[in-house]
């Protein structure tokens, strides 16, 4: 199965001089929040505004309209989304949706879709229904149309209708681990709790492009934003940020490293709280993801897995060690000079770590 980080990409294979693995990204980060209790489409412009003062902090090839990724993580805005789709949906909470970037044939996204409905039937979840988002590819260059997905959202519930909360989003989690790995599509997000858009994009294009952006019904109490600059490499449909949970600015000099730990520590896994067999969720990094992707697919493990999510972002990222009698080294931990941000939709912070540089 071709992996989704190379289906929706304009990433070449690996000739002459170039290898994919080296691929890392130096970008922009920012986030918005407030205290007052109530989400409002004033926090997703405000954070809209603080992207495009991030231009600076992306970048684009020879083609000015194809930018190397931007994107925005927010709260599942629920108010919006039961205005523009045409079945009921649950309870907040106790509904999944995500952003889903499928082939853009019909006969590859019929394929796709019918099985992501027997995945979801098989990970004890139903599908709601689906719905075609909005997009405007007409701003976009030829380099990012070439490779551009078709975007859907996909709603899903328990089957019991009895699972709200983390429990549904490990639900989802495995049902987009198998999904990404056995039909071939990228989901940006599938959660209760957290909603992104994102793509080969400039931050000037995240907004016109996705109309769902503009909408004064799409309100959310926090959002993240990311620009991404891919140093020395491809840009790619789904190496923008947001990830699932975090947006990443910096290197991770020790990535290589870091995988090959988590590769060996597979064999060893086990989890009281995610049902099932965990081979099928198997590898952890996914092939051909960045160095941020595989950083967000582990720290996304660790907390799906019973931490909290501060929790898991500390044991990714090591306080400064450097002349600390108390600190030793441990392999695996990742080693970088970062800033990085990171949400479940409730909790945001900004964590960051000179270790390595």
């Amino acid at each position: 199965m071709l992996s989704p980080f190379r289906r929706f990409s304009a990433v070449p294979d690996s000739t002459g001089l170039y290898d994919g693995s080296h691929e890392h990204d130096a970008c922009g980060v920012a986030f918005v929040a407030t205290l007052r209790g109530e989400p409002g489409h004033d926090i997703v412009e405000l954070a809209l505004t603080a992207l495009r003062n991030l231009d600076h902090r992306g970048a684009v090839g020879a083609d000015p309209d194809t930018g190397d990724g931007a994107g925005v993580l927010v709260q599942v805005p629920d108010a919006f989304l039961r205005g523009v789709v045409d079945f009921p949906l649950p309870t907040r909470g106790r509904y999944v949706v995500g952003m889903v970037f499928l082939p853009d044939d019909d006969a590859g996204e019929a394929a796709a879709r019918r099985r992501i409905g027997e995945l979801a039937g098989e990970e004890g979840l139903a599908v709601l229904g689906w719905r075609e988002v909005p997009v405007a590819p007409e701003l976009l260059g030829a380099g990012a149309r070439g490779c551009m997905p078709r975007f859907r959202q996909v709603f899903l519930a328990a089957a019991t209708g009895l699972v709200a909360g983390v429990e549904l989003d490990r639900l989802a989690w495995c049902l987009r681990r198998r999904a990404e790995r056995e039909v071939g599509v990228y989901f940006p997000s599938l959660s209760c709790r957290t909603l992104v858009y994102k793509g080969m994009l400039t931050t000037g294009q995240l907004e016109p492009f996705f109309a769902d952006l503009s909408d004064r019904r799409f309100a959310s109490e926090l959002a993240i934003v990311h620009s991404r600059f891919s140093t020395n490499t491809f840009p790619s449909w789904p190496l923008a940020h947001p990830y699932r949970l975090i947006a990443h600015n910096g290197e991770i000099n020790t990535v290589k490293g870091n995988r090959n730990w988590m590769r060996a520590r597979e064999g060893s896994l086990v989890s009281e709280v995610i049902p099932g067999d965990l081979g099928r969720l198997l590898p952890v990094c996914t092939p051909g993801g960045s160095d941020s992707a595989s950083f967000d697919e582990v720290v996304e493990l660790l907390h799906l897995g019973g931490r909290s999510l501060p929790h898991a972002v500390l044991m990714m990222i090591p306080e400064a060690w450097e002349n600390t009698r108390r600190w030793t080294r441990r392999g695996g931990r990742s080693t970088s000079s970062t800033g990085c941000a990171w949400s479940r939709g409730t909790v945001r912070r900004r964590s960051r770590s000179r270790t390595g540089r």
